[in-house]
């Protein structure tokens, strides 16, 4: 495991992160926190701050007691706040947001309503992801990579579908009408703004009956839910967005399965088995294999949901189709094919994994 401590070349991680979020001398930032958050990463956040002319201040509550017996991961919806109205009104009041909750709170309930701001001023959002300094130091947000993001979202938000298919076996069409599509670069410039770091990926929240076909999770592919790469091939049918058989063999096999069971035993509906998001990733800087050098403690796989070329499938929550599930899966996959198709035609993103549009391609990362 690596030691948790305040490093000056993590320091400067930070403060070159801040720095294109675009504040100014005298803004103010909320490091909002629970009492499981990564300490260094909030001690460095403030630091870098401070250093930034910005009046921070940081804002804890504690962690909520566990509300299942069946572990909670990678959901992206901190219940820290649980609708407590002064808290809202504390984060509406700031110019940032630096989240460092455990889960963060990108999909909690309570970020529309902060998001809104308090009349005057709307506050902008960023999640620092629960990962030691030394992944974030690696992913330091590039600006190079914001037009590729953004191209990727229009792409999708012109698109009238999805299809995937992969030398695995994979064969999977996605309806992209009504879906609600989002990315991040790894900052946050203006009022308003959600992004998170790392960053680098471009996705959609599908809406209601949307999604059809065969997933193949092969060797190499990642659940990032229980931070593994995968040694054995999962075979999924999706019916009318929802997981309807797993086939394959093997521990991997057994353990999705019965994670799946768990939450659809707990909540008493299968929503946990339905599609969340889908999307891909852009970052160069983000790696597939880094998983391998750092303990589970140390990752929470942001990275791997950005890496490029990459097919990211969820599962779980999504507010678009009407589900809440607190049960979810993050699943990057290598070696997809991905085409949009819109009135003008078939537009190839990836091939095999490897991006193939020009203007997905940052020009030059620093």
């Amino acid at each position: 495991m690596l030691i948790e401590k305040i490093e000056s070349r993590f320091l400067t991680a930070f403060q070159k992160t801040f720095a294109l979020c675009n504040l100014q001398a005298g803004d103010t930032a909320c490091v909002f926190t629970e009492s499981q958050s990564r300490r260094v990463n909030v001690e460095l956040a403030l630091l870098a701050l401070a250093a930034l002319e910005v009046k921070a201040f940081e804002l804890c509550l504690p962690s909520r007691p566990l509300a299942t017996t069946i572990p909670v991961r990678s959901t992206g919806a901190s219940d820290a706040i649980a609708q407590h109205p002064a808290v809202i009104a504390a984060l509406q009041n700031v110019t940032l947001i630096v989240d460092c909750t455990v889960e963060g709170l990108l999909h909690a309930p309570e970020l529309p309503a902060i998001l809104k701001g308090n009349g005057t001023s709307v506050p902008r959002h960023l999640m620092v992801s629960n990962e030691h300094p030394e992944i974030l130091e690696r992913t330091v947000p590039d600006p190079a990579l914001e037009p590729c993001v953004r191209a990727a979202m229009k792409l999708l938000r012109t698109s009238h579908g999805m299809h995937v298919t992969s030398s695995a076996g994979t064969n999977l069409r996605v309806k992209l009408q009504g879906a609600v599509i989002g990315g991040g670069w790894g900052y946050s410039q203006k009022p308003g703004m959600v992004s998170h770091w790392p960053g680098g990926l471009a996705l959609g929240f599908p809406a209601k009956n949307a999604v059809q076909g065969t997933l193949v999770l092969a060797p190499g592919d990642v659940n990032l839910s229980f931070k593994t790469y995968l040694r054995d091939a999962i075979e999924l049918t999706i019916e009318g967005d929802y997981i309807t058989q797993i086939n394959g063999n093997g521990l991997d096999v057994d353990t999705f399965r019965e994670h799946l069971s768990a939450w659809e035993q707990h909540e008493g509906n299968r929503d946990t088995y339905a599609v969340s998001h889908v999307g891909f990733g852009l970052n160069p800087k983000a790696r597939w294999d880094a998983m391998n050098f750092y303990d589970k403690r140390d990752f929470n796989g942001t990275e791997l949901r950005a890496f490029a070329g990459n097919f990211l499938y969820s599962i779980g929550a999504n507010e678009v189709a009407g589900r809440h599930s607190q049960g979810h899966f993050d699943l990057p996959m290598r070696g997809c094919t991905i085409d949009l198709r819109s009135e003008h035609g078939v537009t190839r993103v990836i091939e095999s994994g490897q991006i193939v549009l020009d203007i997905l391609k940052p020009k030059a990362l620093a």
